[in-house]
């Protein structure tokens, strides 16, 4: 159903998969007690998301800050890149307005990263949302073995966004549906949800409509590149194709190493545990790849990258998704977890259809077999301090 690829495509080998990294133990700061979220009087609007969970002032910044480091100064760099968003985006937590973060960010512009750690306890105080009981997976950007053409032993499409794929976004009909939105497509007179994953990999339902953006050689790769959200293609000729997200079907994510842990089939659920036995078991393995609904599109990104949710490149062991209703997207986090890698400042760049809550986190390991060993085995439990503009604690309190 696709055309095959032009004369001279010779696939590289998929590499195997890389064990995890044996995780490096720490001990966690423990969570502080959290204070209750303020109750809200009867004709008061209803609180933010952030604000509902509960707030609780953190310990003096400059006890909690790591030492300086190159890592840090790195952090002040992302923070510099996320200004402009959050001078300009609305923050869905409703911790902070645009103006909360003129201060720093101008302050940001022209500070030396050699004294970043200084930046930071300057112009930001802790609060932890919620209980603080942290969680952290990982995930970095997976190089895997492709071609821009069909040729024999490379031939799973990766797909550009389909043209009638829509958004919509239901807060125009409603305000009680305010910040949620569907996708789907017009069918007839009718919006349906749009085709799943077994519907585009197995049924071919965009086959021949020229979205064909490049081709993997292994489908497993490339079904865990999807979840990645952005990754390198090793072409024939040793060069490399950058693909990024360009879009998903609409369709709930299902997190396939938790449902097969159910099944029997794997013990620990590390992403190599599932590749193995997804590879061992083609055909069952593709009946399971396709009970994750969701599918991802993508672009080739020509850039530097790969981009977050900010759309700015995201920085190896300095950036991390968080859930948007109760992370402002930019702002630091610091984490302390029972894992020693993942510990220390983090800048909330992007989002992840599977991080939802107030103390959920994915950490970005950069590319290459270290980040994927780190990225692959990480879970990693503690607490969590969101640093937020110096006053904001107050501001948000203010008459509790």
């Amino acid at each position: 159903m696709i055309p095959p690829g032009g004369p001279g495509q010779r696939p590289v080998p998929s590499r195997p998969s890389s064990p995890a990294t044996p995780p490096q133990p720490a001990t966690p700061r423990p969570p502080l007690t959290p204070t209750p979220a303020p109750t809200p009087a009867p004709d008061q609007a209803e609180l933010a998301p952030a604000v509902a969970a509960g707030l609780t002032p953190g310990p003096a910044i400059d006890t909690v800050l790591p030492a300086a480091s190159e890592r840090m100064g790195q952090a002040l760099r992302a923070f510099r890149l996320s200004c402009p968003s959050l001078l300009r985006r609305r923050d869905q937590s409703g911790l902070t307005g645009n103006a909360d973060w003129q201060t720093a960010c101008a302050a940001a512009a022209s500070w030396s990263e050699a004294n970043a750690r200084e930046f930071f306890r300057r112009y930001f105080e802790a609060v932890q949302v919620g209980d603080g009981k942290a969680f952290a997976t990982g995930y970095y950007e997976p190089e895997i073995a492709g071609c821009r053409t069909r040729a024999t032993g490379c031939e799973t499409p990766i797909y550009r966004k389909p043209d009638d794929l829509i958004e919509v976004d239901l807060g125009l009909f409603s305000e009680s549906l305010k910040g949620r939105r569907i996708r789907g497509k017009v069918q007839g007179s009718s919006f349906v949800p749009y085709d799943d994953r077994a519907a585009i990999t197995a049924g071919g339902v965009l086959a021949g409509r020229g979205l064909e953006l490049a081709y993997a050689v292994d489908p497993v790769e490339l079904f865990f590149l999807e979840v990645q959200g952005s990754g390198r293609l090793r072409l024939p000729d040793g060069g490399i194709m950058r693909i990024g997200y360009a879009g998903q079907n609409g369709r709930d994510y299902t997190g396939i190493g938790r449902l097969m842990r159910d099944r029997g089939l794997i013990q620990i659920g590390s992403m190599q545990d599932i590749m193995s036995w997804l590879r061992a078991n083609p055909a069952q393995g593709q009946s399971i790849m396709n009970e994750n609904k969701s599918y991802v599109f993508f672009q080739e990104l020509t850039g530097p990258g790969p981009l977050g949710a900010l759309g700015v490149p995201v920085t190896a062991e300095v950036s991390v998704a968080a859930d948007p209703t109760f992370v402002p997207l930019g702002a630091p986090v610091l984490l302390s977890l029972d894992r020693a890698e993942p510990n220390g400042l983090w800048i909330a760049q992007d989002t992840g259809g599977a991080i939802k809550g107030s103390n959920r986190f994915d950490t970005f390991w950069g590319a290459g077999e270290r980040a994927r060993g780190i990225a692959g085995g990480m879970s990693a439990r503690g607490s969590a301090l969101l640093l937020l503009p110096i006053g904001t604690y107050a501001r948000l309190t203010a008459g509790r």
